[in-house]
């Protein structure tokens, strides 16, 4: 094994990064950063019918926004054919493995045939000693021992075994000359030097496999740690009727990356009872002795609680930044971060995700009008026409827009008008937002501005049937 931690990610470019994948690869990253070692990514893109560039892309974005930068690679598969026909022709000139030409459709009927009788369906190994020459149409299989145990310490699960006859003579290289999983990864990693291999507990039956493989090889193993699949809350396959999504769908919902990574790490893993982790407290903390056996489940609620945490500590300004794409979806079109970070402060303590910030922050941007049909019914009445008739009188008189300017403005207005200053506020809110709920007015009123919330003020005294 080599001396220094080098972690791998090794996606298969045909769909996009959902959270499973991202799971691990934060699993791999945080593990090489905590050791001071290095993250590789691998695309495995062998399977050449399914395999798609622009999903290359789409892993390569995700780790991006995730942050989880790469310090090797990205390695293709598909370019290092080469290399996998050198250590097929080591095993087959070491009589650790032999060329194989059963038909495809052949080998599936005797598959039928032993599944019909109740047998595990396993190679046959009729090929096994007939030496056959490699061929156009021989594909090359590993010689398992057929009898022994393998087994080894797993970094999560402990010790596991496999007896071998338990294992079939797996194809190595098809046909095609293309070669199969489990072999290029043992390639691989013995060539990238991987020294921890961390994966879900799905490939534990990969495992003894590819040790036989090291062994064949006279290649010693990295070490092996199975971190458990994610769940669903009815404890199956996570899957979309979970609402689990690709990564990038999390980013256009409005998640920030930090909060997906906490949530993330926070499956399967834990640091005494911590929720909440920077990425450098994750770095510093994170081992595999703390990593848990047991599957974790998908909570969206619990993802949607992390991301308002991080919405609230963001800076206004990187938040103002981050809004201004969703306003666009919103049909607001602004490069004006200024005055997006001062509205995303108004907005930050309320809102779960920057899709919900930008919808709420409509009404900075756009008339309010139509107004919230209930809140117009209960507060743009004739009763309130004094109040937004006095109102508009004391901005167009230069009413002192600041926090303790506006907060006296709101006590002069109860006063005068013989009301509670709740009883003032609400009619200026729907005037002002169009709605019953808002940001403070001592918050909104400076981001609107002088001319604009006197507008909306006459907007609203007509609507009521008031001249102005």
């Amino acid at each position: 094994m080599a001396t220094q931690v080098r972690t791998r990610f090794s996606p298969s470019p045909t769909g996009a990064l959902h959270l499973g994948g991202a799971h691990t690869a934060l699993f791999n990253w945080l593990f090489a950063r905590h050791h001071g070692g290095v993250f590789i990514l691998r695309i495995e893109d062998t399977d050449m019918e399914r395999s798609q560039a622009h999903f290359v892309d789409e892993i390569m974005e995700s780790l991006r926004w995730l942050g989880l930068l790469w310090d090797e690679g990205p390695y293709f598969q598909s370019r290092r054919l080469p290399l996998y026909d050198e250590f097929v022709q080591r095993l087959l000139a070491g009589g650790q493995a032999y060329c194989c030409d059963c038909d495809p459709q052949e080998l599936e009927a005797r598959r039928q045939a032993a599944l019909a009788r109740g047998d595990k369906p396993r190679y046959d190994g009729r090929c096994r000693e007939r030496g056959l020459p490699l061929g156009p149409k021989t594909a090359v299989r590993f010689k398992t021992p057929q009898t022994g145990v393998t087994f080894w310490h797993d970094q999560i699960k402990g010790h596991i075994a496999f007896e071998n006859q338990e294992l079939d003579d797996l194809v190595i290289r098809r046909a095609d000359g293309i070669p199969t999983y489990n072999f290029a990864v043992v390639v691989d990693d013995i060539t990238m030097q991987v020294s921890h291999v961390i994966r879900g507990d799905d490939h534990i039956s990969n495992t003894p496999r590819q040790l036989l493989i090291y062994q064949a090889l006279g290649a010693e193993p990295p070490l092996f740690a199975h971190m458990p699949l994610m769940l669903g809350k009815d404890r199956t396959k996570l899957s979309k009727r979970h609402g689990a999504l690709p990564v990038l769908a999390y980013r256009d919902r409005g998640i920030l990356p930090q909060a997906l990574n906490n949530y993330l790490a926070r499956l399967g893993w834990s640091h005494g009872d911590q929720e909440i982790f920077s990425m450098e407290e994750l770095i510093r903390y994170f081992s595999l002795e703390h990593v848990g056996k047991a599957p974790g489940i998908h909570d969206e609620d619990k993802l949607l609680w992390l991301n308002s945490h991080y919405l609230k500590e963001t800076p206004p300004a990187e938040l103002g930044r981050l809004l201004l794409p969703f306003l666009a979806r919103e049909g607001i079109a602004t490069d004006d971060v200024a005055k997006a970070a001062r509205v995303a402060a108004t907005l930050n303590k309320r809102a779960k995700t920057l899709v919900e910030m930008a919808q709420a922050a409509r009404f900075y941007y756009q008339d309010p009008r139509p107004y919230d049909e209930e809140a117009a019914a209960r507060y743009l009445t004739p009763a309130a026409a004094p109040v937004l008739s006095l109102a508009l009188e004391r901005f167009r008189a230069g009413a002192e827009l600041t926090e303790e300017g506006l907060t006296a403005l709101l006590k002069e207005l109860a006063r005068e008008t013989g009301r509670k200053v709740v009883e003032v506020a609400q009619p200026l809110r729907v005037a002002l937002t169009g709605r019953a709920a808002s940001p403070s007015l001592t918050e909104l009123i400076p981001i609107l501005g002088r001319e604009e919330t006197c507008r909306r003020l006459e907007n609203a005294l007509h609507f009521i049937g008031k001249d102005v």
